[in-house]
């Protein structure tokens, strides 16, 4: 198992990981950071394996495997002390892993879910409407413009993995993601909506539409027969935060369709 031990900030591999922290960078390269042995190994699980591996000593005695498991896939193995990467890290206390891997593009899936998210800027949100979107087994995310980077290292490490298990597609404009569903049961999820979410028939192609930390109607103008859902709630309570929402409508698409 060959490492190449890094001793200085200028080195070009470092230099190149550390890009990779703007978002311009990663849609140029097409490449993303994964911090964390968790998200590093459910990489190379889904068959996403990293270009490079960095990785502090002490990482290396408490991670064997995960550095083998890499050399095995060809990534290059790159020593360096905590401070250095200290400048790929975006975490106050690094676990002593990062890589460098391909930014995933999964097939959509053919079992007819769907969610769109728009107006969601918070990157844990993000990551766990993901999460949730691949565990109730949804086809694809489709991300409308303004949506918080879906490869940023917060959404990612949100997401657990759920990036590399479903087909995240980024709208341009609402006429593009209408034509990607024009086949789909439009739900448009709403405090104020008639309809309760366990009313809805979710065993027929379905597209939920959640539009983020502030309410967004303007998604669905131009789209034709949408229907307003909402969750019932007691106690006075008037809405739910997005990525509680998503999780529990998503969940209740997922038992109809079981």
């Amino acid at each position: 198992m060959h490492v190449t031990h890094i001793s200085s900030a200028a080195n070009p591999r470092l230099k190149f990981a550390k890009s990779l922290k703007k978002r311009r960078n990663r849609r140029k390269q097409q490449r993303i950071l994964l911090e964390g042995h968790r998200l590093i190994a459910d990489s190379m699980s889904a068959g996403f394996p990293p270009a490079l591996f960095f990785f502090t000593p002490e990482a290396a005695q408490a991670h064997p495997a995960l550095l083998q498991q890499a050399a095995d896939a060809g990534a290059q193995l790159l020593s360096l002390e905590p401070a250095l990467l200290g400048e790929i890290s975006d975490t106050v206390t690094p676990q002593g892993v990062i890589a460098v891997a391909p930014l995933p593009e999964l097939p959509v899936g053919q079992k007819g879910l769907a969610l769109v998210l728009d107006g969601v800027r918070d990157p844990g949100n993000l990551g766990t409407l993901l999460r949730s979107a691949a565990a109730a087994d949804a086809d694809q995310v489709i991300l409308m413009p303004g949506v918080t980077d879906p490869w940023s290292p917060k959404t990612l490490r949100a997401g657990m993995g759920a990036h590399f298990r479903i087909a995240i597609r980024e709208a341009q404009t609402p006429d593009q993601a209408r034509a990607w569903l024009q086949h789909h049961a439009i739900h448009f999820a709403n405090a104020r909506g008639e309809c309760a979410y366990t009313d809805v028939d979710w065993t027929r192609a379905s597209a939920l539409i959640l539009g983020g930390e502030t309410e967004r109607a303007g998604i669905v103008d131009g789209w034709s027969d949408v229907i307003a859902i909402a969750i019932p709630m007691a106690r006075g309570i008037e809405s739910l935060n997005v990525a509680v929402a998503g999780s529990v409508i998503l969940f209740e698409a997922a038992r109809q369709r079981s």
